[in-house]
């Protein structure tokens, strides 16, 4: 009941109610210090001030004693607890203006670094959705659907076309193409045949397979994905105030300052004066402003920051970790190369032909080939039977002849000669990371066709600038190495680590925070989310990356613009400098306060007017940040 009280207190609504009452009360009191006959709000029956002690200094006490009775050691003593005891000795002497002044101002700075710290945690929610609920289990020659709990370690399972592998387990019988972006991120499906692994939460695109499962329920691959996520995000320490660090220190020495005023001048109101500009209210706001109008600049530029202390850390990072697919190229497949073995069959027939045969086709690459051909306005050719099989190939009937489009295997098994200049093509064109459709006809391969990932053009030219702010750069993916290490120097990137799972991602950023880096992770994907949540500081592309790995990051491009990274990190920097600014500001305001109150000019609500001054400026240099330029 308590904590519901507390809450609905110290919300946006009932904090603004709070100023307004203390805006009612100000006007008197500014008159009186001024030597003007004070007008009195006679519509109240009480000081409009009491109105703003009650709604702000409830929360603020509440804090107060819960930290006193729950953490531990030193941590007790905070900046709640001072503010509590300046607005106590306040009302005691009846000056209910300077009470209520300062903890509007603490509920101010709540409210902002609230409103800076808040993220969205649907990320996990949306991972465990992706477990599978049944799987088909074979026992004695029949097929019966089960719950996946009931899976158990050497079942025989059967997985059609479509469905998700509900178990880790290896292939017994059959051969498919499986869908494993939700572990790898790599953007082609990977040809699967008997005697290799599947994972849980993986597709199967294409042929029905049988698989014995060797890891099922809590053991499975999805289920260590999910819970390094909960793990990752357990380790996450929420940000600290740097009111509350100092506190140890702040609260013994204005109580110490307050009562030797009390002592050598006998005056009360001195020494509650030294309580009121004592209040760190300033250096709470100092935080959470900044970083407010460093999230408003960052929104204007397609950035979303949802962490206040990601922007800190960020100015702190000193390696950048990248996923491949869908971060560094755009994740999409596109026709690439067209080769001809054949002089009498030009690029484009070459083209029209395979486009033809791969028209009814359902494979990512066929699908690609035939999307390629319609944007290119190739005219494509009546076709007869069609056959598939699947993870190698397909057979089509074209003008009274059977046309081969599939693998190098799927062509040898077919009585296709595949010669050394072809076998020399394919190596090279294995070597730039793409995938490749053969073509044959009448028994000899007449062409190729090459598919690949796309670079996005910003790439080199961000990785280069961060190179220039001594940062350094390493790929992490779960491609093939030949295909890593081929984007990589596209992008120019030496540090390349190929054929990860998701748990070997976030092994290797433990292994660099290990040689003492400060670890930015940039991903898209399902797979990227551990390691997103283990790094320091996590990126995810917005507009097509994965609901998962944007929930799990606390940075997200909006835009895909990855050559927003080095802004990100000048836009870190400024704001850093900018609090260590506001701070200094802010404590030598509180010390000339202090000075001042001990010489007896100010009294509290004029000292409690010269503290407001205080975080009038801490805003105000913050909002300098909100427009200021960084490309």
């Amino acid at each position: 009941m308590l904590k519901k009280l507390n809450d609905f207190l110290a919300g946006l609504p009932m904090t603004i109610a709070a100023g307004v009452f203390l805006l009612l009360d100000l006007v008197p009191h500014l008159m009186e210090e001024f030597g003007s006959a004070p007008v009195r709000f006679t519509f109240l029956p009480f000081d409009p001030a009491w109105v703003t002690i009650i709604i702000s200094g409830i929360p603020l006490l509440y804090l107060a004693v819960w930290r006193i009775i729950y953490n531990p050691g030193i941590n007790k003593i905070s900046s709640a607890l001072l503010i509590c005891i300046a607005m106590f000795a306040a009302i005691a002497i009846g000056d209910l203006f300077a009470a209520g002044e300062v903890v509007f101002i603490m509920a101010i700075g709540a409210l902002l670094e609230e409103a800076t710290t808040n993220r969205a945690k649907k990320g996990l929610k949306n991972l465990i959705s992706l477990t599978p609920a049944k799987g088909r289990r074979l026992e004695k020659g029949k097929e019966e659907m089960i719950p996946a709990e009931e899976i158990r370690q050497g079942d025989i399972l059967r997985i059609l076309p479509g469905e998700t592998i509900p178990a880790d387990g290896i292939i017994i019988n059959g051969e498919t193409s499986v869908d494993q972006s939700i572990m790898t991120g790599e953007s082609l499906p990977v040809d699967k045949g008997v005697g290799e692994e599947v994972f849980c939460g993986t597709i199967n695109r294409f042929g029905s397979i049988d698989i014995s499962a060797t890891k099922a329920g809590e053991n499975s691959s999805l289920q260590k994905l999910i819970r390094m996520v909960q793990e990752a995000e357990n380790r996450q320490a929420p940000m600290q105030r740097i009111a509350d660090r100092v506190a140890s220190w702040l609260v013994p020495a204005a109580l110490l300052i307050a009562v030797s005023a009390y002592v050598f001048t006998g005056n009360i109101i001195t020494a509650v004066t030294v309580l009121v500009v004592f209040c760190p209210c300033a250096l709470v706001l100092a935080t959470p402003t900044a970083i407010m109008a460093a999230i408003g600049q960052a929104a204007k530029h397609g950035v979303i920051i949802k962490s206040g202390e990601a922007l800190e850390k960020m100015g702190k990072v000193d390696t950048i970790a990248f996923d491949k697919t869908g971060t560094l190229t755009y994740g999409r497949l596109d026709v690439s190369d067209i080769i001809s073995f054949d002089e009498t069959i030009s690029e484009m027939d070459l083209l029209s032909l395979a486009a033809s045969a791969e028209a009814r086709s359902e494979h990512p690459l066929g699908k690609a080939i035939a999307a390629y051909a319609k944007s290119k306005n190739v005219p494509l050719m009546e076709s007869g039977a069609f056959k598939m099989t699947a993870g190698r190939g397909i057979s089509v009937e074209m003008e009274n002849r059977i046309l081969l489009c599939g693998n190098e295997k799927f062509l040898e098994e077919n009585g296709v000669l595949i010669d050394g200049d072809v076998k020399t093509v394919l190596e090279q064109l294995r070597t730039q990371g793409k995938a490749s459709i053969l073509t044959a006809d009448n028994q000899r391969c007449i062409g190729i066709i090459a598919l690949s990932d796309v670079l996005r053009p910003e790439a080199k030219d961000m990785v280069s600038r961060l190179s220039d702010m001594r940062t350094r750069t390493v790929l992490l993916t779960g491609d093939h190495q030949k295909t890593a290490d081929y984007f990589a120097k596209q992008a120019g990137i030496s540090e390349v680590r190929a054929e990860l799972l998701p748990e070997e991602k976030v092994r290797n950023i433990e292994k660099l925070q290990e040689e003492h880096h400060k670890v930015c992770m940039i991903g898209d994907g399902v797979n990227d989310a551990p390691a997103l949540k283990t790094a320091d500081v996590s990126v995810a592309m917005g507009s097509m990356g994965s609901d998962i790995a944007i929930n799990a990051a606390e940075v997200a491009l909006m835009s895909d613009d990855i050559s927003k990274i080095p802004y990100l990190k000048r836009l870190s920097n400024a704001t850093v400098k900018t609090i260590k600014a506001s701070i200094t500001l802010s404590m030598c305001i509180n010390f000339a306060a202090i000075v001042l109150s001990l010489m007896e000019v100010l009294t509290p609500t004029t000292g409690a007017l010269v503290h407001n001054a205080g975080s009038c400026f801490v805003v105000l240099i913050a909002a300098l940040l909100y427009d200021r330029k960084f490309e």
